[in-house]
């Protein structure tokens, strides 16, 4: 892992979503991989926060990712981890500042990925 590596995958990653292009967003990770996020609670998908694997993942990022969605991601930071990349960035739509923990396999797919989003602004 090192910071070009990361560089690549965020800019790879933010450009996806930008595209509002969900099987582009499901390329970067491994088929049973395990996303941590409060929104899935507050959405209600699991009361633990938690989903695994890519159609449970497609039920709950395809809703926000219709025609004429207004998702739209500005890159701020990357850092890099021993096997992990966290990038840090601006939802646009809701000028909401997060950040995102990707853990890689040996082969570059992210296995799990933890979401951290700082109260909408006022």
């Amino acid at each position: 892992m090192n910071q070009e590596f990361a560089d690549h995958f965020a800019k790879e990653w933010i450009e996806a979503w930008n595209a509002h292009d969900l099987e582009r967003i499901l390329s970067h990770y491994t088929d049973e991989f395990r996303m941590s996020s409060p929104r899935i609670i507050d959405l209600g998908f699991s009361n633990t926060g938690t989903l695994q694997g890519k159609e449970a993942m497609r039920e709950y990022w395809g809703p926000s990712l219709v025609e004429g969605s207004n998702v739209r991601f500005e890159l701020i930071n990357t850092y890099v981890g021993a096997n992990s990349v966290t990038i840090h960035y601006r939802s646009i739509s809701n000028d909401r500042l997060a950040t995102e923990v990707f853990v890689f396999d040996e082969h570059g797919e992210v296995t799990e990925a933890f979401a951290h989003y700082l109260p909408p602004r006022p």
